[in-house]
């Protein structure tokens, strides 16, 4: 209620007040002055004039109390207001501190971080941290700062003509019938010494490997590229969708890192351990991996198109969906590892271990596995059409409805495998091993089986050998006879 509605009702109460006593007054002179009256009638009208005037007292009192409650109400409402604008005052003086006092552990910080000292710059590095982490309207900005100074003091040198490493080819050993495994060997013809990496470097990768997700804006990414940070210590640091194309992280110790979605194209991560690394959707394109450490990793929907892998170790590792387009798989370890529905199209898996791996519905078409170990492998349901698989170890291996249309099988030692269904249209099995082989509708027409060991094979008719191309060392099991054009064959 305001002052001037208090003020005018101040006016009216001073104003019923006054009438009402000047009326009650005229009323009792006026019948105290009627002589016809009785002294009983008069007491009466006396009495009645007093009973009104207190009622008017009383009324007037009332009036009086409202009055002064509104002041009190009006006072209430002024002091709040009052309070308010002090409370306003407080938050506003209380942010400009705070603005205050990030702008100045920020500019010292960033001040700092061109100190010619490394352990100032370090502990700026620190410091930073700590502001992203108390002002969240920071946090992005202190990231930028963070990974501008990593570009800037650990850029990748450009070399010239930069050599990469060279591997001399595979070279197999003849072996005896009965297949013997092939001798394989990849020799490393570089051996390079990882640097120590700066501890400032580190101490900023530190940081931006552990900052709070959530404070990311969206379609912002970290940007690492073209960075050398050779040997860092990168253990469980989340780069999820960073960018980190063309940097160098040779011998970086990346166990249990978090580098889904990250765009490592052209990276190079040549014996880094990425050990249970997450690497879901990660680009790898043309990235070496040489002698990296993959085992228990999970790169579900990886793109590694090109990438080069030779001697990595991917034990157990998930490759589901994979992209391993022409990817350099040489004498690389997958024992265990999930390559289901994974394309190696044109990979290079010549001496790879690949004993009890998942290979179903994987697209190996023109595949190199020469010399590889594919025993007790399942690779039913693969495409193996123009594969090469010369003097492949396959043992036990279940190959039920895999194609292998024209895929070259030379020397391959395939004893015990499952070939229900599979399809061997015009492939090469010269000289394999089958022994034991289940071949239960399989499809042998046009099958080269020049001395091809047969003998134990389960559920082979007469009319596949019949479709097939064999000649008198084709060697048969027990109950079946050679067909007639085989045995005049020279």
């Amino acid at each position: 209620m305001s002052s001037k509605k208090t003020d005018a009702l101040l006016n009216w109460l001073i104003t019923i007040t006054v009438i009402f006593a000047f009326s009650l007054t005229v009323i009792f002179f006026a019948l105290s002055s009627i002589k016809e009256l009785s002294i009983q009638e008069k007491i009466q009208y006396r009495n009645q004039a007093l009973t009104t005037t207190a009622i008017v007292f009383l009324a007037s009192a009332a009036m009086f109390n409202v009055y002064y409650a509104a002041k009190r109400v009006q006072a209430m409402q002024k002091n709040a207001i009052a309070a308010e604008k002090n409370l306003e005052i407080g938050i506003q003086n209380a942010k400009l501190n705070q603005d205050r006092l990030i702008a100045e552990r920020f500019m010292g910080a960033i001040t700092q971080l061109g100190h010619e000292k490394i352990e100032t710059r370090t502990g700026a590095i620190y410091a930073l941290e700590r502001v992203a982490q108390d002002f969240s309207k920071e946090h992005w900005t202190i990231m930028e700062i963070l990974t501008a100074f990593v570009r800037e003091n650990a850029a990748k040198e450009q070399l010239k003509g930069e050599q990469q490493p060279e591997y001399s080819s595979v070279v197999y050993s003849s072996r005896r019938r009965g297949g013997s495994r092939p001798t394989q060997q990849l020799e490393e013809n570089f051996h390079e010494e990882v640097p120590k990496i700066r501890t400032d470097i580190q101490a900023a990768l530190t940081v931006i490997g552990r900052r709070n997700l959530l404070e990311d804006p969206k379609d912002q990414k970290l940007d690492l590229r073209n960075i050398d940070i050779r040997g860092a210590d990168l253990l469980g640091v989340n780069l999820q969708q960073a960018d980190l194309r063309g940097s160098d992280l040779s011998g970086a110790n990346l166990q249990q890192a978090d580098l889904s979605e990250a765009d490592l194209n052209g990276a190079k991560l040549v014996r880094s351990v990425l050990y249970e690394a997450k690497l879901l959707k990660t680009s790898l394109c043309g990235a070496n991996l040489c002698w990296a450490n993959f085992n228990r990793a999970n790169l579900s929907g990886a793109n590694l198109r090109s990438a080069n892998l030779s001697g990595a170790s991917l034990r157990a590792a998930n490759l589901q969906g994979a992209n391993l387009y022409k990817a350099n798989l040489q004498q690389a370890t997958l024992k265990i590892a999930n390559l289901s529905g994974a394309k190696l199209f044109l990979a290079n898996l010549q001496g790879a271990k690949l004993g009890k791996a998942n290979l179903q519905l994987t697209g190996l078409i023109g595949a190199n596995l020469s010399g590889a170990n594919l025993n007790g492998a399942n690779l039913s349901g693969a495409n193996l059409n123009a594969a090469k698989l010369q003097q492949t170890e396959v043992y036990f291996a279940n190959l039920s409805e895999a194609s292998l249309t024209e895929a070259d099988l030379y020397q391959a030692n395939l004893i015990g495998a499952n070939l229900h269904r599979a399809t061997f249209y015009q492939a090469n099995l010269t000289q394999a091993n089958l022994m034991g082989a289940n071949f239960l509708e399989a499809n042998l027409s046009d099958v080269k089986l020049e001395g091809t060991i047969l003998t134990g094979a389960k559920n082979l008719e007469l009319q596949q050998i019949r479709k097939a191309l064999g000649d008198r060392t084709t060697r048969l099991p027990d109950y079946m006879e050679a067909p007639t054009h085989w045995r005049q064959s020279s």
